[in-house]
C-alpha cells in the first residue's frame, strides 16, 4: 500500500526540477519523464524489502508531481502561485475550464478576502527625526582680542534645532483609512507642536479624497481637503485646499498640481500655490534605471528660483548613488553634491555638501531606516571657506569607509552567518530527510547506470568520470571557508540519455537523487565527462540550465 506524503515533503519540493523537465513542457515531454521515473522507482523492480520502501516513497512523490503538472488547472495555479498556492481553500469552487488568466483573477479574489480578515492588524508607522547642528565655531572663530572669553580655548558646537513628527495609519476597510500624525519643533529654544487627524477614502480606481484636521500651540485648528484623480492614463490631478485659523484671522491657501508621463521614463509636473507663499512652478523630472534628472522653474512671492540636479545610480549590490544640483534664485545660489549607499538590507546611508551665498557651507547627513529617517544637517561656516568645502568632502568618506571596515561590514557578515545558522537549524530535519532520500534514490539508480554505461561505452558515448555538487571555494581569499560538495556522478549518469545529458533552468538540488549540501549558500555543479574517449569538463551556476556534450568543454591536453 502507498505512503502519503506529508504536505511538508511535497512544499519542499520543485516538480519541475524534479521530473527534469523546462516549464514549458508540453503533456508528451511530461509524461515521457513520468513514465521514464516510474520505471526507475517502480516498487514492485525492487525485492529487498528497504529498496522497496524508499522506492515506493519516491514514486509516490513523482507521481504527486506529474498529477500536478499534467493537470491544466493546477499546472496554471502551481506556476502563477506555486504549491502554496495550490493549499488555498476555495479552489473546489472554480470550475475546471477555466483559463489561467481566469485561475489569477480568481486566486486575487481569494487573496483580498484573507486581506480584508488581517485589515485590522495593518498599520504603517513613517517617522522624522531631524537634528540641526551649528559648528560654525570650527571655522569662523573669535578675534585674538576675545581669546579671553571663558570656554574660547574649544570650539563650540551647538544643537540650535530639532524636529521630530511621527504618522499612523489604521485602514478601517478596503476603501477607507485614518491617518493620525504629530510633530514637535524647537529653534534656539523655542519651540511648538501640532497634531493631525486625516480621513481617506478611495472612491473608485481614479481617484481618492481626502479629509483633514489639526491643531497647534502656534497656530489655531485647520481643515483641510485633498483631491487625486487620474484625468486620463497619462495625466493627473492633486488639488489641496486649507483654512488655518490663527488670532491674525483665517489663511486660506489652495495648491494644486496638474502632471503628465511625457514617456515612460518622464513625468512634467505644473504647480500653481495661492495663499502663503503664492508660487507657479514647472518641473521636469527623468527617471531611469541609471539615472534620476530634474529641472525646474519658480516665479513666486517670496522665491523664484532655477534648479537643475541630476542622479546616477550604479548598477551595484549597495545601491550606490551621487548627486549633484544646482539651485540659483532671488536668495542666492545653492550647488550641492553628495552620494548615498545601502548599507544593510533596510537602511540607506546618504550625505551632501552645500556650498552657497549667502548660506556658507553645510554637511547634511540622513540616515533612512525601514519607514524612519535620521536627518542631520550640520552648518559649518556662514562664509565660503575652501577648508570648510574640503573637510565636508573628505570627513564624511574617511569615516564612512572606516565604519564601512571596521563596523558594519563584519555586522553584516556576523548577521549573514546567523541567518544561514538559523536556516541550517531550522531545515535540518527536512535537509536530513533529503539527504536519506537522494542516498535511496542513487542505491534505486544502481542497476540503470550500470545498464546506461554500457550502452554509451558500445558507442564512444557519454560517460559521467566525476560529478559535484555545491560551494567551491577557488579565491585565495576565502581558504578558511569549508568546500561543501556532494558526488552526483550517479544521478548525472542515470539521466543520460542518447548520449546527451540536459538540465533545465532550475535549481539541481531537486533533481533526483540530489539534494542541497549548503542551504543559503552559493552552489555549483561541476561535471567530468568522456565524450568519444576525450575528456570534457564543466562548471555550471545552481539555476543554470546545461546541455552537454559540447566542443567548447573540451580540456586541452596539448600542454
Amino acid at each position: 500500500m502507498a505512503t502519503a506524503l506529508s504536505e511538508e515533503e511535497l512544499d519542499n519540493e520543485d516538480y519541475y526540477s524534479l521530473l527534469n523537465v523546462r516549464r514549458e513542457a508540453s503533456s508528451e515531454e511530461l509524461k515521457a519523464a513520468y513514465r521514464r521515473l516510474c520505471m526507475l522507482y517502480h516498487p514492485d523492480k525492487h525485492r529487498d524489502p528497504e529498496l522497496k520502501s524508499q522506492a515506493e516513497r519516491l514514486f509516490n512523490l513523482v507521481h504527486q508531481a506529474y498529477e500536478v503538472l499534467s493537470d491544466p488547472q493546477t499546472r496554471a495555479i502551481y506556476d502563477i502561485y506555486g504549491k502554496r498556492g495550490l493549499e488555498m481553500e476555495g479552489w473546489e469552487v472554480v470550475e475546471r475550464r477555466r483559463t489561467p488568466a481566469e485561475i489569477r483573477e480568481e486566486f486575487e479574489r481569494l487573496q483580498r478576502e484573507r486581506e480584508e480578515r488581517r485589515l485590522q492588524q495593518r498599520t504603517n508607522p513613517k517617522g522624522t527625526i531631524s537634528v540641526g547642528i551649528d559648528a560654525t565655531d570650527l571655522f569662523d572663530r573669535y578675534e585674538e582680542e576675545y581669546e579671553d572669553v571663558s570656554g574660547s580655548g574649544f570650539p563650540q558646537i551647538e544643537i540650535n534645532k530639532m524636529h521630530i513628527s511621527q504618522s499612523i495609519e489604521a485602514p478601517l476597510t478596503t476603501t477607507d483609512t485614518a491617518i493620525l500624525s504629530g510633530s514637535l519643533s524647537t529653534q534656539n529654544g523655542n519651540g511648538g507642536g501640532s497634531i493631525n487627524f486625516a480621513l481617506r477614502r478611495v472612491t473608485s480606481a481614479k481617484g481618492w479624497g481626502e479629509l483633514e484636521f489639526g491643531a497647534g500651540d502656534l497656530q489655531g485648528p485647520l481643515f483641510g481637503l485633498k483631491l487625486f484623480r487620474n484625468l486620463t492614463p497619462r495625466c493627473f490631478v492633486t488639488t489641496n485646499c486649507a483654512l488655518q485659523f490663527s488670532s491674525r484671522g483665517i489663511r486660506p491657501g489652495l495648491t494644486t498640481v496638474l502632471a503628465r508621463n511625457l514617456d515612460k521614463n518622464t513625468v512634467g509636473y505644473l504647480q500653481w500655490r495661492w495663499g502663503i507663499q503664492s508660487a507657479m512652478n514647472t518641473s521636469i523630472v527623468r527617471d531611469t534605471k541609471t539615472s534620476h534628472f530634474t529641472v525646474a522653474l519658480q516665479l513666486g512671492i517670496p522665491h523664484s528660483f532655477a534648479l537643475i540636479s541630476y542622479q546616477h545610480k550604479f548598477q551595484d549590490d549597495d545601491q550606490t548613488r551621487v548627486k549633484g544640483s544646482l539651485k540659483a534664485g532671488f536668495f542666492g545660489t545653492v550647488v550641492e553634491y553628495g552620494a548615498e549607499r545601502k548599507i544593510s538590507r533596510h537602511s540607506v546611508l546618504g550625505a551632501a555638501v552645500s556650498v552657497g551665498v549667502p548660506q556658507g557651507v553645510s554637511l547634511k547627513v540622513k540616515l533612512n531606516r525601514a519607514s524612519q529617517t535620521y536627518f542631520f544637517p550640520i552648518h559649518l561656516t556662514d562664509q565660503l571657506l575652501p577648508s570648510a568645502v574640503f573637510y565636508a568632502t573628505v570627513g564624511p568618506l574617511v569615516v564612512y569607509f572606516a565604519l564601512h571596515r571596521l563596523v558594519i561590514k563584519p555586522y553584516l557578515r556576523a548577521q549573514k552567518e546567523k541567518e544561514l545558522e538559523k536556516q541550517r537549524e531550522s531545515t535540518a530535519t527536512d535537509i536530513l530527510q533529503k539527504k536519506q532520500e537522494a542516498e535511496a534514490a542513487v542505491r534505486l539508480m544502481q542497476e540503470s547506470v550500470r545498464r546506461i554505461i554500457e550502452a554509451e561505452e558500445s558507442r564512444m558515448g557519454l560517460i559521467i568520470v566525476n560529478a559535484w555538487y555545491g560551494k567551491f571555494v577557488n579565491d585565495k581569499s576565502k581558504k578558511s571557508e569549508k568546500v561543501k560538495v556532494i558526488d552526483v556522478t550517479v544521478p548525472l549518469q542515470c539521466l543520460v540519455k542518447d548520449s546527451k545529458l540536459i538540465l533545465t533552468e532550475a535549481s539541481k538540488a531537486g533533481l533526483p537523487g540530489f539534494y542541497d549540501p549548503c542551504v543559503g549558500e552559493e552552489k555549483n555543479l561541476k561535471v567530468l565527462y568522456q565524450f568519444r574517449g576525450v575528456l570534457h569538463q564543466v562548471m555550471a551556476l545552481d539555476n543554470e540550465a546545461l546541455r552537454i556534450p559540447k566542443q567548447s568543454h573540451r580540456i586541452d591536453t596539448d600542454g
